[in-house]
């Protein structure tokens, strides 16, 4: 079943997604934006964790990313590898590189084409460019636990930007409460459009309830931006009003439910396989897509926001933090309330345990992001008003189907997409909003483990990733 949680969670400022655009492997969705895609969550496993797992199965440790760069001379293509590793039984410490390839070999061709002949000062040039800080990336990250708390510390610097990167996390359990402080300089988010945002200094506080048999779960927090976002990679573009700088308080609520229309249970018979030596268990590749069945499922929800300080920018107000780079933001209101609801329909063939056409799933979810948007549009349709809606994002339902198929053993293609059902962002009628493709290993030993490469279109980015109990 596909994760309604994102729903709520993604009304908060440390939703995370799969990015490479840093060495930690994330960015943080943006409240007031659409859903995400479930597939762009990232994973449960820092990503010093994935590249001491991944490492093995790669070629001298390094692997791939894309990743677009403010400079074309430096190419999307890079190479990741864990230089250090250090544990102990409460902490470790970890040490990755990366290298981007093109502007190295570029240039090495560049000299060698230039010059009559292979001579001294053409090789000194060769370790001129070899040296250039510009193609290499560098991120410290450890991480320390006491009983029910944890402490993660980490910094990156990469060669084409000006400032580092610096992240604090604290988590503490409660027994029916988890307690997340978070706190980056700068803050990097990913907005609805694929562009990300770097907000000089954001901090949140947050308190959520443990899911619970009922369904019903909580959450609340303060966030805190300031300084004036910056787009990464990108010279313009419209601020999102919820990072903007500000302090905000915000509250939200959630009821899930789910029903099986039918479902076979797993039995040991359905996993046992004859052999010379009698009968052998061959368990799912995945746990957790072990059972054929179809379900429904759904959520609705609730959020109310009150922000404090901060400025309120007109559309034509422009960013003087950077010179060439024209931002311009819409009015923030100081109080809002909405509700939120999404609906999803799951069917799955096969178990997952034989070599060959034993998976076949389908998620079709449908996504009520803002009630108050929807509302607003349905009443300006039928009064026939000359105003138009279709600018706002929420306003119309958003369909997403995620379609995943057994190639071979543990190998599975998953295609994971997003339509809006209404004109938007000025486009006439239902369209395509986003797509991501996937190709997925999984890796029994670890019962609801694997290792995935996904690639998206619309950011044009991709990464290979260990993901742990996804679903």
């Amino acid at each position: 079943m596909a994760n309604l949680r994102t729903a709520m969670d993604s009304q908060f400022w440390d939703q995370p997604i799969s990015s490479s655009q840093t060495l930690e492997g994330c960015a943080y969705s943006i409240p007031g934006d659409p859903f995400p895609l479930e597939v762009t969550r990232a994973s449960k496993a820092l990503r010093v964790q994935q590249l001491s797992v991944l490492g093995n199965g790669f070629p001298l440790g390094t692997i791939p990313s894309f990743s677009p760069t403010s400079t074309k001379d430096l190419g999307s293509f890079s190479l990741q590898s864990l230089f250090l590793k250090l544990a102990t039984s409460n902490s470790w410490l970890g040490l990755i590189g990366q290298f981007r390839p093109k502007k190295l070999i570029s240039s090495i061709k560049g000299e060698f084409t230039n010059a009559d002949e292979f001579e001294w000062p053409a090789f000194k040039d060769v370790a001129k460019h070899v040296f250039d800080k510009s193609i290499y990336s560098l991120g410290l990250f450890s991480q320390i636990s006491l009983s029910s708390s944890s402490v993660l510390l980490s910094t990156e610097r990469h060669g084409d930007k000006r400032r580092p990167r610096y992240k604090m996390m604290l988590w503490h359990e409660l027994p029916d409460h988890d307690i997340t402080l978070e706190a980056a300089w700068p803050g990097l988010f990913l907005d609805q459009k694929g562009k990300y945002w770097d907000v000089p200094e954001s901090i949140s506080l947050d308190m959520s309830s443990l899911p619970s048999e009922s369904g019903f779960q909580y959450r609340f927090g303060v966030h805190k931006n300031s300084g004036h976002p910056q787009p990464v990679n990108t010279l313009n573009g419209e601020v999102p009003c919820a990072l903007m700088p500000g302090l905000c308080a915000k509250a939200a609520f959630s009821y899930e439910k789910r029903k099986d229309f039918w479902r076979q249970k797993e039995k040991v018979d359905d996993t046992a396989v004859k052999t010379d030596r009698g009968k052998v268990r061959h368990p799912s590749f995945d746990m957790r897509l072990s059972e054929p069945h179809a379900a429904i499922s759904g959520i609705i929800g609730g959020t109310s926001a009150a922000w404090f300080g901060g400025s309120e920018s007109s559309p034509s107000t422009e960013s003087h933090v950077d010179r060439d780079t024209s931002i311009g933001t819409k009015k923030r209101s100081p109080l809002n309330a909405n509700l939120f609801g999404s609906v999803c329909y799951t069917f799955q063939h096969g178990r997952f345990t034989k070599l060959y056409g034993d998976l076949t799933r389908v998620d079709a979810r449908l996504d009520i992001c803002s009630a108050s948007a929807v509302a607003k549009r349905v009443f300006n349709i039928f009064r026939r008003s000359s105003f138009s809606n279709a600018d706002n994002p929420l306003s119309s339902p958003k369909l997403g189907l995620i379609l995943q198929q057994q190639v071979a053993g543990p190998i599975m293609v998953r295609v994971d997409s997003k339509f809006s059902l209404g004109s938007s962002s000025g486009k006439q009628g239902p369209h395509v909003e986003d797509l991501i493709c996937s190709l997925s290993y999984s890796l029994r030993i670890l019962r609801s483990g694997k290792v995935v490469a996904w690639y998206s279109p619309k950011r044009k980015e991709g990464m290979v990733e260990l993901r742990l109990f996804e679903f």
